[in-house]
């Protein structure tokens, strides 16, 4: 039985399939857009962010 944010992040996944643009879940980036578009849903922990864009206090 799928945890209930298993089940949350399918249904996104499904809604997001339904656009033009295509949808992956988990992937890494291509090499090569598509035309259409591109959309990739990640779940987990994103980790630290490489760039800071905020100045350092």
């Amino acid at each position: 039985m799928p945890t209930p944010r298993e089940t949350i992040l399918a249904a996104l996944h499904a809604r997001l399939s339904a656009l033009p643009a295509t949808a992956l879940r988990g992937d890494v980036l291509p090499e090569r857009v598509p035309a259409a578009g591109l959309l990739i849903l990640r779940d987990g922990e994103p980790g630290e962010p490489e760039v800071t864009l905020s100045p350092l206090r």
